[in-house]
């Protein structure tokens, strides 16, 4: 039978903010969707009055990945410490001149290698290696400042066993913020591995001590209620939402005499067919609707990482399509993604998965004001947050003809929204604020570590 969830050793020592150690690898500057979570999550901290130490790999590492976005810091309240650790993948190394024999002579082959040799600490590629690196980091930032909570934000999972070495050294409580859970695919909506996988011991023995668990969405959440029934009131739905900084913050009138505009933000993460079907309906929609003729399709984001990033052929995809009116802009910084959409007029909404996937983008779409395509599966959760939004052409799937009808009802809605129209859909966005959400989420914390 599991152990109830332990209590903290005690209030900090009078005069003492309580501290936090936030296991965010991804926090900004990283270019990743997870960032702006941990950053509204960091500054709530700061906001009930504790101290945080945010410990996430260097930057320099982040150019290797997917890359780096120094506007993000600009909202990082001062006050929260960042840990920089020199860890970095090593897959994603692109001078060859850094490459060892074994590596230029066979790269499949030594990925292999580092692969197993990456999970013998900690059942997780890419990541696993890093556990002891992690293990101390906590332990030293725990004796130079007590921490009075650890909270884990995965991926990656490997942050789990820093976590729990400090809870069996020192008995400092943990939380995880999953966000998309571990034991649960997401994407094919299936079991992730089985209950006695080596990844199945680490999740129940994590879980049984957590004070809390956080995830993104109902059906994630069920799956862990139910998979876990004695821990099933310490899960709880964090949504991710939107910061209020990104929305245009205004009535968007269109003019369909200059073209109309249709944008995607978002890391370029589905797959090539998906991407084609998308752009098949785009084209069949320009040759049936008058309203779309001289239209624009313009997509921003990171594509790939490491040596793919930018490069690969979902960039040539676009590229072909650029006669249809498609064009790639690439990466946009934070700073300016409010000024990116105000020069939209309706939204596409790519995403990948099903009923298990939200999507942070759907959040700060809606709250575009703008209508929104959706290009993504119907049984999808971004449907679930998308209901009762007014301007929303619905969910017709993967479907080109589907797509297609709602490429033309967008087009009308961009001309022909009314003010009010444009109120109501505000009104339906203005609820999932990331600020409301992630204060909500911070206080109840607390208050679960103060019982």
């Amino acid at each position: 039978m599991a152990s109830s969830p332990p209590s903290p050793s005690g209030p900090p020592a009078e005069g003492r903010r309580p501290h936090v150690i936030y296991l965010a690898i991804g926090f900004p500057p990283a270019a990743k969707s997870s960032t702006y979570r941990m950053r509204e999550t960091a500054n709530q901290f700061v906001k009930v009055g504790w101290d945080v130490t945010v410990v996430n790999i260097a930057r320099e590492s982040w150019e290797l990945d997917s890359g780096v976005d120094l506007s993000l810091l600009d909202a990082v309240d001062p006050r929260v410490e960042i840990v920089e650790l020199p860890l970095a993948r090593e897959d994603l190394e692109t001078d060859i001149r850094l490459y060892d024999e074994a590596r230029a002579l066979n790269p499949n082959g030594w990925v292999a290698s580092l692969r197993r040799r990456q999970t013998k600490t900690f059942p997780e590629p890419n990541f696993g290696e890093w556990r002891s690196d992690l293990e101390q980091a906590v332990a030293k930032i725990h004796r130079e400042k007590t921490a009075d909570l650890v909270l884990a934000s995965c991926v990656p999972y490997v942050n789990l066993a820093a976590a729990w070495k400090l809870w069996e050294d020192e008995r400092v409580p943990y939380a995880v913020d999953f966000r998309d859970g571990w034991s649960i695919d997401v994407i094919d909506g299936v079991e992730a591995f089985a209950r006695d996988s080596e990844e199945g011991r680490w999740e129940k023995k994590v879980l049984d001590q957590a004070v809390s668990l956080w995830v993104v969405n109902d059906p994630i959440a069920e799956h862990y209620r139910a998979r876990y029934p004695e821990f099933a009131d310490r899960v709880h739905v964090v949504r991710n939402g939107y910061d209020a900084d990104s929305s245009p913050g205004r009535v968007h009138n269109a003019d369909p005499d200059k073209g109309l505009v249709f944008g995607y933000l978002g890391t370029v993460n589905f797959s090539i067919p998906h991407l084609e079907t998308v752009l098949n309906a785009w084209r069949a929609a320009r040759e049936k609707e008058p309203l779309l003729a001289h239209a624009r399709f313009e997509l921003r984001g990171h594509i790939g990482n490491g040596a793919n990033r930018g490069a690969n052929r979902h960039a040539e995809v676009l590229k072909e399509a650029e006669a249809d009116g498609v064009f790639f802009g690439g990466p946009a910084a934070k700073a300016e993604v409010a000024s990116i959409y105000s020069g939209w007029d309706a939204m596409v909404l790519i995403l990948i998965g099903g009923r298990y996937v939200t999507s942070g983008k759907v959040y700060e779409y809606m709250a575009t004001g703008l209508p929104i395509v959706s290009a993504h599966a119907v049984e999808h959760d971004a449907s679930n947050v998308l209901r009762g939004h007014p301007l929303w052409t619905g969910a017709p799937g993967l479907d080109v003809e589907g797509l297609t009808e709602s490429f033309v009802r967008a087009a009308h809605m961009a001309v022909e929204t009314t003010d009010e129209e444009h109120a109501e859909a505000m009104a339906h966005a203005n609820q999932f604020t990331r600020e409301a959400l992630m204060s909500v989420a911070v206080k109840n914390l607390v208050e679960e570590l103060a019982k």
